[in-house]
């Protein structure tokens, strides 16, 4: 069993920037697939970035490609979110979400466990 923890969220202004990070405990996290996902009031969760946690493999989505960087710490077992420029369009709940087995991947069935979320808010 793996429990994911995130925290860091916020409230910041259109242009500024935020990083939240993603504490994991349990079992061994060292071949899972790691992804931030997001949902906003009324739509559905989307993908926003994921890391392979042995490689460091990284994908974001084009929304955010430029801006967002994900990254770990393997000691730690934490993984991090950075978020720059942010955009009125990126306020949501920001969720942690980890895969047992397999890459991470932009459909949110595929993933095993996940955290509870933390509150993104950009203000214009």
């Amino acid at each position: 069993q793996v429990q994911l923890v995130e925290s860091g969220g916020g409230l910041v202004q259109a242009g500024g920037s935020l990083s939240v990070s993603c504490a994991a405990s349990g079992r061994t996290f060292t071949t899972y697939g790691v992804g931030w996902f997001r949902q906003a009031p009324g739509k559905k969760r989307e993908f926003v970035a994921g890391i392979l946690w042995y490689s460091g493999i990284t994908s974001y989505a084009d929304s955010v490609k430029g801006r967002f960087t994900i990254s770990r710490v393997n000691a730690e077992k934490t993984v991090y979110l950075q978020m720059n420029s942010l955009k009125s369009e990126d306020t949501a709940v920001y969720y942690c979400a980890a895969r047992s087995s397999g890459p991470p991947d932009q459909s949110p069935s595929l993933y095993d466990y996940w955290g509870q979320g933390t509150q993104v808010t950009v203000s214009s």
